[in-house]
């Protein structure tokens, strides 16, 4: 079975976009598709990057643990939310702390937002900044609008049969870029 780990990118209080990575950690075990782990930023409390991780003589051991989910991971869902255009600083304070762990790294986006946009305006510089960094950025994306009417807190879909569509569709892309670069590695 697959092992996915699910990037949960806001650190901020009252976060909602939370709850897509709850939906997706519960679809993928439902439909028993992957192991997954809930990567919570919130809960690593990283101070602001200072240098990447081989570089520091003394990391800590969330450093250490975040490298550990990256690397065993066969591949990931980032799970973002769009702040002011961009994506949150948590989140590119985690990507910069790795290198070669990201290399190849099939990875997922969802995006997340208040409004009827759906996060789409963080796409294109989440993806410059995995691109740049050699992971596998897949083509199929999920942004999520109006995300307080659209999951509840406990990741629950109001439209469960259209959300369960849209996932099934990204996830099987996600999981199509695993197997093919598990092929690649034979």
């Amino acid at each position: 079975m697959k092992n996915i780990s699910i990037i949960s990118a806001s650190v901020r209080n009252g976060r909602n976009s939370h709850r897509v990575a709850l939906y997706f950690k519960n679809y993928l075990e439902e439909n028993k598709l992957a192991n997954v782990n809930i990567i919570d930023l919130k809960e690593y409390d990283f101070p602001i990057f200072e240098e990447r991780l081989r570089f520091i003589s003394d990391p800590t051991a969330a450093m250490l643990s975040f490298a550990n989910e990256v690397t065993t991971a066969d591949g990931i869902i980032v799970v973002t939310p769009e702040y002011n255009g961009g994506y949150p600083a948590s989140l590119k304070n985690a990507i910069d702390l790795l290198y070669a762990e990201w290399k190849r790294k099939p990875i997922g986006i969802a995006t997340v937002s208040a409004g009827a946009f759906a996060g789409t305006q963080v796409i294109t510089s989440l993806q410059f900044s995995l691109w740049k960094i050699g992971a596998l950025v897949i083509p199929a994306m999920f942004p999520v609008a109006t995300i307080e009417k659209t999951f509840d807190e406990n990741g629950k879909p109001s439209d469960v049969e259209g959300t369960d569509k849209r996932a099934k569709s990204f996830i099987g892309e996600l999981i199509w870029w695993i197997e093919a670069k598990q092929k690649m590695e034979m």
